[in-house]
């Protein structure tokens, strides 16, 4: 990488347009960069990484650029910098804009504008710049890619600061170990460790929780096993876990097998002795239910002697009944005809009495023929009671007729009367709609113009009220302005006086023997001394810490302002001229109208429907009226008809009515007689029937009873039963004679009469025997079936626990794995024996690498004195891997580098840092840095190590280098003739080159 030129504007101390030809300076290899103490020598170089970067190194990066600018720098003048390099064989032109708060072009106050940056690329074929990028993202990544480096590598290789270096020269492992990681980027090592460490405790977590399960599984088991299981003495994730329990549980298997094993046989033995009681209880109680039996047959057959005379009458009643039997159908037929003729003379009775005296002595011929002629009558008034039915129905239906004609009048006189005034409705209706419709389209209109009259309402109000806020914030800006320019002038005026001190303040710091920062001498002979009034450092900040903030606030309240203008601006364009109340007048009366016209529009759909509703009752009024005319036409020749046959059928029946006012009356009266003879007739004839059947039931029961052998058929009829008291009594000596068969059955049987002969039986003793021995089995039974669900529990958790085994057994194997690894990176392991960590141990190489580079200038620098090595030993309590020590050739010692002297430390850091931008410089891919800035540091060394120094950066161009040295060391702006000046003023800090070239012919 070589620089070629830098343009700055307005940025950091340098309020102006300045420019810096890297070339002019370069053609000598080493080119002084110098200027009084706050002059800006380190705002080139953080110009220089902005154009790279976009961002300046440290701390001097703040906010979003925004510091960057000058406050030198006139208000219209935006803040620029332009840096054309070579990098890779490539010739490119980065420009970067920091953001920018400028004058708003119209009104008052200010705006803020983005930053922007420009990356160009120079065509060599055609001679012209072409245009790469205008992203800050793909700028920034093509340039890191290019340079191979970040910012902070850039910064530590490139701009080579002095200070950190003396500080890393004495730093610990830890501080070294930061800065290292930052140039070489070995946080994916530092990520390596981190992972491996969460791998460790995530594997070492799983295998925990599958170890606190199988132990869950553990205790499951050793609850089902009972004593035969003892559990482990291990926590989960310790070693041999898993072996311990699967062994305690193979032996607890085993002890249940062998209990199962026992309890079969107990079982076997319990239950071949229950058989034998179950058989003894069989026996026994056999031999007991035959000695009942037998002495209950005794009992009954004594109890059936005893009753045998009860038993003789019942069988003798038995036999009167079945001779009485016989003579029971011929008694029940005599009652059957008894009952009959007596039912034939009261209905007989009855009839009669509804019949007229004339007919109390007929007979049943005689009211049959009665009947007869009444009959024939009745007969020939048929045709009469149609004729009179007729007639009702034709009274019934001229009335109608009537009827149907003054309806139809009344409907004639409503619908004429609805139909008159027609006309005058339709037109009235058609208005309404008209009118509504019409206010329809107006509220549509004014609905329209709402909103634009409310948001101009709105903006005229706004208006007033920023009217009055822009004076305000406008008195705001007027003061805070007078505030800074006051302030400002003060700061000035305290700065002016302390640079006219600084010398008296600088002579303050000097101490016998101690190098002069300015000159390097070591003899202060006539130091300056402080005057009255003399102003100090801190003073000077106060001064400009107040006037930094008093410009603040006038930038904010600037800032303000602008806002606060450009909503005035808004709302009046908005708003136009019209006053707030002339808007607000027109506002409320344009929503007045808005609403009458809303109201009076609702009626639109009401009238539309009341117009639809009147023209169907128009045309409904028209049809009825139309269907009552052709309706009367038609009942004028109907009623001529009915009138005519209405005539006719009151002439036939006046002849057939006779006495009575009607045909129906005349029928219901023959109707009624025909009944009264024809029930009359029927009731004489079937009580003379009756009678003579009664008289034939009497003949034929005197002759049963005799012949059954009874007196009279009054014994036979009280002999008889009933067929309840039948069965009762025949079910009594039906079981007699069952439980006297049966007696003798069971005093008959030998099995029976052999047990009475034996002793009585003990069933009480048998039973109890054969529930001990039930007992004994079920109890064996039960330690049968625990014995069985043991080992059933335990086959099924000792399974479960072997797949949580195998399941863990991978897991396992890689947490052991892993925590090798993770302990070996970590530096815990007892394999680390340095105990360093991952990240050191890369670091460590790279120091080692940076040593050795450093060395080889180190020797040149201290005249083959000094050599740089790399040490492995721990510090104190820290691990080991980035110890740095110097080799002294003159004693032979080591020693640490904390013992070399101010001018020892400043070439000893010196060959590191060019030591380190070699390393770095490979690391990146090779890039070649063809300029290099060494910041500060040389007014620690004596004549003879400054010129070993500067002979040392001079032999850099032996690799076409060019080195800027940054110092305001006065010996050596007469050393080295090519020199970059900034001369600091009130206005802002310039840039003067002066080349080799120049500095001779001035001498010449």
């Amino acid at each position: 990488m070589r620089l070629h030129r830098l343009d700055i504007t307005a940025f950091g101390p340098f309020g102006g347009a300045q420019s810096v030809d890297f070339d002019e300076l370069s053609v000598a290899g080493l080119f002084l960069l110098h200027g009084p103490t706050g002059a800006g020598k380190t705002s080139v170089l953080d110009a220089v990484c902005y154009a790279l970067y976009g961002s300046v190194p440290g701390a001097r990066q703040s906010g979003q650029g925004l510091t960057l600018r000058s406050d030198h720098a006139a208000s219209g003048t935006r803040t620029e910098v332009r840096l054309e390099l070579t990098v890779a064989g490539r010739r490119l032109e980065i420009t970067r804009q920091p953001p920018w708060e400028r004058p708003k072009k119209r009104g008052s106050g200010s705006t803020l504008d983005k930053a922007q940056s420009w990356l160009r690329e120079y065509d060599a074929r055609t001679g012209a710049w072409k245009d790469l990028s205008r992203s800050h993202q793909e700028i920034g990544e093509e340039i890191t890619q290019l340079l191979g480096m970040s910012r902070e590598q850039f910064c530590q290789v490139v701009l080579l600061p002095q200070g950190d270096f003396a500080r890393f020269l004495r730093a610990d492992a830890e501080a070294r170990g930061r800065l290292l990681g930052r140039l070489f980027d070995t946080h994916r090592f530092a990520e390596v460790e981190k992972r491996l460490a969460e791998r460790r405790r995530a594997t070492e977590a799983q295998v925990r929780d599958g170890d606190t399960e199988l132990l869950a599984d553990a205790h499951r088991m050793q609850q089902a096993a009972g004593d035969a299981m003892v559990l482990p003495d291990a926590a989960p994730g310790e070693p041999g876990l898993a072996d311990a329990v699967m062994s305690a549980a193979a032996v607890a298997r085993s002890t249940a097998r062998e209990q199962l094993t026992i309890a079969h046989s107990r079982l076997t033995a319990a239950e071949s002795v229950q058989a034998a009681a179950e058989r003894t209880l069989a026996d026994v109680r056999e031999l007991a239910r035959l000695q009942q039996r037998f002495a209950e047959a005794r009992q009954r057959a004594a109890l059936m002697e005893e009753r045998s005379d009860g038993y003789r009458q019942a069988l003798a009643r038995m036999e009167r009944a079945r001779k009485a039997e016989a003579v029971a159908p011929a008694l029940e037929l005599r009652e059957a005809a008894d009952a009959e003729h007596r039912r034939a003379d009261a209905a007989q009775a009855r009839t009669r009495a509804l019949l007229p005296d004339t007919f109390a002595d007929a007979g049943a011929a005689g009211l049959a023929s009665a009947a007869r002629r009444a009959a024939e009558e009745l007969g020939g008034l048929e045709s009469a009671r149609r004729a009179e039915q007729r007639l009702a129905d034709l009274v019934a239906e001229r009335d109608g007729l009537d009827r149907q004609e003054r309806a139809d009048d009344d409907v004639l006189r409503d619908a004429d009367d609805w139909l008159a005034g027609w006309e005058a409705t339709r037109a009235a209706l058609q208005a309404r709609v008209d009118a509504a419709q019409e206010a329809a389209t107006r509220a549509e209109q004014l609905g329209v113009q709402r909103e634009p009259a409310q948001k101009r309402l709105g903006a005229a109000r706004m208006r007033d009220q920023l009217a009055g806020d822009t004076d305000t914030a406008a008195e705001q800006v007027r003061l805070a302005q007078a505030d800074a320019l006051e302030l400002k002038a003060r700061w000035l005026d305290v700065k002016e006086q302390r640079l006219t001190g600084i010398a008296a303040e600088l002579a303050a710091q000097l101490a016998d023997g101690e190098p002069c920062a300015v000159c390097g001498a070591t003899e202060h002979p006539a130091p300056a001394r402080k005057d009255a009034g003399h102003v100090d450092r801190e003073a000077e900040e106060q001064a400009l810490a107040a006037y930094q903030q008093a410009e603040e606030r006038h930038s904010e309240r600037e800032r303000r302002l602008g806002v606060v203008r450009e909503a005035l601006a808004a709302a009046t364009a908005e708003a136009g001229d019209a006053s707030t109340e002339q808007l607000s007048e027109a506002a409320d009366e344009l929503e007045r109208l808005y609403a009458q016209a809303r109201q009076a529009a609702s009626a639109l759909h009401p009238a539309h429907e009341e117009l639809r509703r009147a023209e169907q009752e128009h045309e409904r009024r028209t049809a009825v009226r139309q269907e009552a005319a052709v309706r009367a036409a038609s009942r004028v020749g109907h009623r001529d008809r009915l009138d005519r046959e209405r005539a006719a059928l009151e002439e036939e029946l006046a002849q057939a009515r006779g006495a009575l006012d009607s045909v129906a009356a005349r029928a219901g009266q023959l109707e009624r007689q025909v009944g009264l003879l024809t029930d009359a007739a029927d009731a004489a004839r079937v009580a003379e029937d009756t009678a003579q059947r009664l008289k034939d039931a009497d003949a034929r029961l005197a002759d049963a009873a005799f012949r059954a052998g009874f007196d009279t058929p009054q014994a036979a009829a009280e002999a008889l039963l009933d067929d309840a008291a039948h069965r009762d009594l025949q079910r009594r000596l039906d079981d007699w004679q069952a439980q006297e068969a049966a007696v003798r059955a069971v005093l008959a049987e030998p099995d029976t009469a052999a047990a009475a002969q034996q002793p009585p039986a003990d069933l009480a003793a048998a039973e109890r025997a054969a529930a001990l021995a039930a007992q004994r089995v079920r109890d064996a039974a039960s330690a049968r079936d625990a014995a069985a669900r043991r080992c059933a529990d335990l086959d099924r958790l000792s399974a479960r626990a072997e797949i949580s085994v195998r399941r863990l057994a991978p897991l396992r194997e890689e947490y052991d794995r892993v925590a090798r690894l993770a302990s070996l990176t970590a530096g815990t392991s007892a394999d680390n024996e340095r105990k360093m960590r991952l990240e050191s141990y890369v670091l460590a190489a790279r120091l080692e690498q940076v040593a050795a580079a450093a060395t080889v200038r180190l020797l040149r620098m201290s005249s083959g004195r000094y050599t740089l090595v790399h040490s492995d030993d721990r510090a104190g309590r820290g691990r080991s891997g980035l110890g740095l020590h110097v080799v002294d050739a003159w004693t032979g010692r080591e020693r640490d580098t904390a013992t070399l002297s101010g001018g020892e430390t400043f070439f000893a850091s010196l060959a590191l840092a060019l030591g380190l931008a070699d390393v770095v410089t490979d690391e990146a891919g090779g890039v070649r840095l063809d300029t290099l800035f060494i910041d500060e540091g040389f007014g620690s060394l004596d004549d003879q190590t400054l010129d070993e120094v500067l002979d040392v950066l001079d032999s850099l161009r032996e690799r076409d280098r060019s080195v800027g040295i940054v110092s305001h060391v006065a010996d050596l702006r007469r050393r080295i003739h090519a020199q970059l000046e900034v001369v600091k003023g009130r206005a802002g800090s310039t840039l003067k080159v002066r080349s080799a070239a120049q500095r001779a012919a001035r001498q010449g």
